[in-house]
């Protein structure tokens, strides 16, 4: 299972990387999302995946699973959903402003006038 979570996560980061390096706006903002989601399944991941065992004690168990992975998982959720929304608000606000998402026109090189 670690081996399909290690494909599933290096073509996250692949795609996320392809999306981070083009020239729009909006796959820029796409690219961040895959690139958290990706972070997100390498953490839980690298916390183990096997086992039946609770994330909490109970009576009568002696063997518990490692809670720390999921809570850093929701933490990071919820940051990448502040952050993508502050972002998405910000690529409006440029959109509104310079009637373009791509990056090189808004960067003004004065080959492209």
């Amino acid at each position: 299972m670690e081996l399909l979570m290690a494909i599933v996560i290096g073509i996250l980061f692949m795609a996320a990387v392809y999306l981070i390096l083009s020239r729009s706006l909006l796959k820029i903002i796409l690219g961040t999302g895959l690139l958290s989601h990706g972070a997100h399944l390498l953490i839980l991941t690298m916390g183990g995946l096997g086992g039946t065992s609770p994330p909490v004690l109970a009576d009568g168990v002696t063997d518990y699973a490692d809670p720390l992975p999921q809570a850093l998982i929701l933490t990071a959720i919820v940051i990448s959903f502040g952050v993508t929304a502050f972002i998405l608000v910000l690529a409006y606000r440029t959109y509104a402003e310079h009637k373009t998402d791509d990056m090189n026109l808004m960067r003004g090189d004065d080959e492209h006038d």
